[in-house]
């Protein structure tokens, strides 16, 4: 019996100006620690004012190139949540860790208080650059992928430096296991639930007050797919939200009252549709109707564009994993 060679381990050391350094690098409870030793297969350990990486050669790269970039951003003063971390053992399982710092460079804008908000993976980074370009963009992807804020943004942006003079953010109200008429109150009130994440992504940017107050003067529009009919939306920016829940004939209506000096951004989920069985999904037929024209623009995102909490990502993994085997 021919006898396999040991793997033979490597060890790279990594100085560190201060123990603040160290504490943040490995996250809370040492959370981003055991990420990154799980992740890449690598042993990490302090040693004096040093940051020890040990294990295979090619591990130890990927810990090198990694650790390198984490701390350059560190140093800039930057912090990190988990999710972060989880895609930045993405990217350097793909060569691509690198792309990290130009995603922490590329700001896009500040919430009401004063949080950052940029592209948080690559995906989301083609999506903003995407819909700088075309005047209708079409995204889909699971929940998480910052489609419809990242929008919402935008919309507000546009608003900001005048080049729209409203924002318009609709959905269709389809019930996903219920019934509106049994719900309380009047039509506004029933469908205001399904409109919630729109409020809550323009409160984040502007406040609940300047919400209310750009509501009343029209400059923002919030309401049920249905309301577009019949209409011609000039110098507007229009979020469609929830899409995949759209029938053909609405998607088209919704798509044929674009007006001059108009962007149009439609968002969805297609393993999520709630219209009846056998429905064919207005999304669905737009993607693959529309797809040769090059002036729209499509973005498909995907799990790894999740930045929710790391569960989410393994949830619908899991759900897509099951289908396959269902």
């Amino acid at each position: 019996m021919t006898l396999q060679p040991e793997r033979s381990l490597v060890k790279k050391t990594f100085p560190l100006l201060h123990m603040d350094e160290t504490q943040r690098l490995f996250g809370p409870r040492d959370q981003f620690l055991v990420a990154i030793e799980s992740g890449l297969g690598v042993r990490l350990k302090t040693r004096e004012s040093a940051l020890v990486i040990e294990g295979e050669a090619s591990s130890v790269e990927q810990a090198e190139a990694l650790i390198r970039v984490l701390l350059n951003l560190i140093r800039r003063g930057e912090t990190f949540k988990d999710v972060d971390i989880q895609y930045a053992l993405t990217l350097t399982q793909k060569g691509q860790v690198d792309e990290l710092l130009v995603l922490f460079d590329d700001v896009l804008a500040r919430t009401l208080r004063g949080k950052v908000i940029r592209a948080k993976t690559l995906g989301q980074k083609h999506y903003i650059a995407t819909m700088k370009e075309k005047d209708i963009v079409f995204a889909i992807g699971p929940a998480g992928t910052g489609k419809t804020f990242l929008a919402v943004v935008f919309a507000v942006l546009a608003l900001k430096a005048q080049t729209v003079r409203r924002i318009i953010l609709t959905r269709p109200a389809v019930e996903a296991g219920e019934r509106l008429g049994f719900l309380p109150g009047d039509l506004q009130e029933k469908v205001d639930p399904y409109l919630r994440p729109l409020y809550d992504a323009l409160n984040e940017m502007m406040g609940i007050e300047a919400v209310q107050r750009a509501i009343e003067r029209g400059m923002i529009e919030i309401a049920p797919l249905a309301y577009m009919r019949g209409r011609t939306l000039d110098e507007s920016f229009i979020i469609l939200d929830e899409a995949q829940n759209t029938t053909p004939e609405q998607m088209k209506m919704f798509l044929t009252r674009m007006g001059f000096g108009s962007k149009m951004i439609i968002t969805g989920d297609l393993t999520q549709i709630d219209l009846a069985k056998g429905q064919l999904s207005g999304l669905s037929e737009a993607w693959e109707t529309l797809s040769g024209i090059p002036e729209i623009g499509f973005i498909s995102l995907t799990e790894q564009d999740v930045v929710r909490h790391h569960l989410v990502q393994k949830i619908i993994q899991a759900y897509e994993a099951h289908e396959v085997r269902h």
